[in-house]
């Protein structure tokens, strides 16, 4: 049985921060959500904490992130019984030549596995790693990294979600849902400020024509038994009521539909 949980930026966007996790925490429960992806915390110790917190709540996490500091978070996520942690090996823009974020990326999964972790690369647009070309280059230099799938981020950059789960599906972290709408179709697909030129939105919230059915279809053929997790990037409304949309959307396309 899938779990689904939240990937909650565009919750921090919506309300300009996250002011207490635990109300943030009560939220998701209420709403019948198992977690959310990240617990970030400032160090070891507040870690900890959260971690105490989201287990008194009955709420899990999937991975965590010490801020700046690599080492530490490989640790805290083998002592909290994390499965991966986000790749996250220094400036990955564009400019950053493939060879070079290549490099150091190697590095930052060779001293996760040291930890007994796995590093997740996060497709994102403007990042070096943005094209399903790109992502199979990655998935081929580095066959001990996982993938955690952003179908919008993808099918934004013009690559094929089912080509790739099929794949990659023994290799899937986890998977963002999220629709994309294009809001300037005048700014070109390769342009630097693609957030002037599309938003993401909850599943059916989009105008790309994003094959959800094939998404679903190529996830359930692959038996893919871990989490899925909702990450809306821009709420136009009360961002519970969006998620929970996105949700019942997720069950339906399970269902068979």
């Amino acid at each position: 049985m899938n779990k689904i949980g939240i990937a909650d930026y565009g919750m921090t966007v919506w309300d300009g921060g996250c002011y207490s996790l635990e109300r943030r925490l009560d939220q998701f429960k209420s709403c019948g959500f198992d977690g959310i992806e990240v617990l970030n915390a400032a160090n070891v110790e507040d870690a900890v904490r959260k971690a105490a917190l989201f287990r008194r709540k009955g709420m899990s996490f999937l991975t965590c992130s010490i801020n700046g500091a690599p080492e530490a978070t490989f640790e805290t996520a083998a002592a909290l019984g994390c499965q991966y942690v986000w790749l996250n090996c220094g400036r990955c823009t564009r400019d950053v030549p493939f060879e070079t974020w290549i490099r150091r990326a190697k590095n930052y999964t060779a001293c996760a596995a040291d930890w007994g972790i796995k590093a997740a690369l996060h497709n994102h647009l403007g990042s070096v790693i943005e094209k399903q070309s790109e992502v199979e280059r990655f998935m081929e230099e580095i066959p001990e990294a996982l993938l955690l799938l952003d179908i919008g981020h993808l099918a934004a950059a013009g690559g094929d979600n089912a080509a790739v789960i099929r794949n990659y599906h023994d290799r899937l972290a986890s998977v963002h849902l999220k629709d994309v709408l294009i809001k300037n179709a005048s700014i070109p697909p390769d342009a630097d400020n693609w957030w002037d030129r599309l938003e993401f939105r909850e599943i059916g919230g989009g105008n790309i024509g994003l094959d959800f059915s094939s998404v679903f279809s190529s996830l359930k053929a692959a038996d893919f038994g871990k989490w899925f997790l909702i990450e809306q990037d821009t709420h136009k409304k009360d961002p519970l009521s969006e998620l929970i949309q996105t949700k019942e959307q997720i069950n339906y396309w399970m269902k068979g539909n």
